[in-house]
């Protein structure tokens, strides 16, 4: 949808030669290594571009994983550690930190932090596909597998290699499992709101609508709260964004559970999840203002420009002012203090993160390959003298290509334009 989502940058990195003279004694090792290279800087290319093809992207990424493992996996059984692990100093920034850049003799922290680009690449990818005017079926179905497939790789790098990591990382980093957290939540929450487009532009049942809407809304005030503990300086736009999607599925699910309560002749509570419904949606409007005014990472969305948004609040007030006539009228019930406690489990459409399986290590790392790998004559890193006064080191921001986003109001039912 045009400007309805948030998105953090890419990690910026230094450049890899993976020249390490001596260390790789024939040609196969020298291949490997120039492999690494081209493939590492293929990737990093192709990242800065979300028109990308997934299938391009995934096969360039795989092509890199499997490579990268065999500076790190265990290849020779007889030794507790690959020798080859430390041997290189890889430097990257974070998605939230800005420019400062951490530096780490650990291959598990290149793998770690080129996956965590590669989960932001298929975020950029699903938003630019979800900017069109009028995204098809497919496009919509690309989407949605997207987001399940970023939650997927943040997922595996929480999982699976951040507990890897040799050296401890400060608060903020994407090393930190609360920044992981917050991914994956919010790849869930997005993910999921192409359902409820969906759900919406068909018709479904109001139940199933706001069963829907208001897991999302968990998912994105679970996100809020994986946040925070950290730092405002650097974390409180995105919270602002998950709090303001969060207030706005919220106001969706009592709207529609209000017309569920209605039909069931339950007028009195149905007024009253209305009156919730509204207050919410008054919410959300006040947080679009809180997050645009808010200084922090990543591109703004502007939600309340869309036509999804700006449809709900007066459709919400419509069907308060109809129950309101209807309960003077016909039903005369007392309007409870308390709105209606949302119990609603959704039976279909929940969305979770896809499976990620990281690719098998490259076939020309074997144990013969291995052991031609002499680390007696890797570069010694250098310990620089640091000066009291000086600053961490600092890498320029990744310079990523724009994607236009489209200003025009769908032409469907629901004001979605993934549906």
């Amino acid at each position: 949808m045009a400007y309805w989502f948030h998105r953090n940058p890419l990690k910026a990195t230094a450049p890899v030669t993976f020249e390490l003279h001596g260390v790789s004694t024939n040609d196969v090792t020298r291949k490997l290594f120039s492999d690494m290279r081209t493939n590492r800087n293929k990737l990093l290319e192709m990242m800065v571009d979300p028109n990308h093809t997934i299938e391009s992207m995934e096969r360039t990424a795989n092509e890199y994983f499997a490579l990268i493992q065999g500076l790190y996996q265990q290849i020779d059984p007889n030794e507790p550690e690959n020798k080859l692990r430390k041997v290189i100093a890889f430097k990257w920034t974070s998605s939230l930190t800005g420019a400062v850049a951490v530096e780490s003799r650990d291959a598990v922290y290149e793998h770690m932090s080129m996956a965590v680009n590669l989960a932001l690449w298929y975020t950029k990818h699903a938003a630019k596909l979800a900017a069109k005017e009028e995204p098809d079926m497919e496009e919509a179905k690309a989407v949605h597998k997207c987001m399940r497939t970023a939650a997927g790789v943040f997922k595996f790098v929480k999982e699976t290699l951040v507990p890897k990591l040799v050296d401890s990382f400060e608060s903020g980093t994407d090393a930190d499992t609360r920044v992981l957290d917050a991914y994956i939540k919010q790849c869930t929450a997005e993910a999921q709101e192409v359902t409820i487009a969906r759900a919406i532009e068909l018709k479904h049942s109001s139940g199933l609508i706001a069963a829907l809407a208001n897991e999302t809304s968990v998912l994105y005030t679970d996100a809020d709260s994986a946040l925070a503990s950290l730092d405002d300086k650097i974390a409180l736009k995105w919270r602002k964004y998950c709090q303001l999607k969060s207030s706005f599925y919220l106001a969706c699910a009592h709207s529609y559970n209000g017309e569920t309560l209605l039909a069931q002749d339950k007028c009195g509570e149905a007024i009253r999840g209305l009156q919730e419904s509204v207050k919410m949606y008054e919410k959300a409007e006040l947080l679009c203002k809180e997050y645009a005014a808010t200084k922090g990472a990543g591109t703004t969305a502007r939600p309340q420009n869309h036509l999804f948004f700006r449809r709900l609040g007066p459709v919400v007030r419509r069907t308060l002012e109809k129950c309101d006539r209807e309960n003077g009228l016909i039903y005369h019930q007392k309007v409870a203090y308390d709105p209606p406690h949302l119990e609603l489990r959704a039976t279909y459409g929940l969305v979770s993160p896809e499976e990620y399986q990281s690719p098998v290590m490259n076939p020309l790392w074997t144990p013969d390959t291995y052991t031609k790998m002499d680390t007696t004559r890797a570069p010694q890193p250098q310990q620089p003298k640091k000066k009291p006064d000086e600053k961490p080191p600092t890498l320029p921001e990744v310079k990523e290509k724009e994607t236009p986003m489209s200003d025009h109001d769908p032409k469907n039912f629901s004001g979605c334009t993934v549906s």
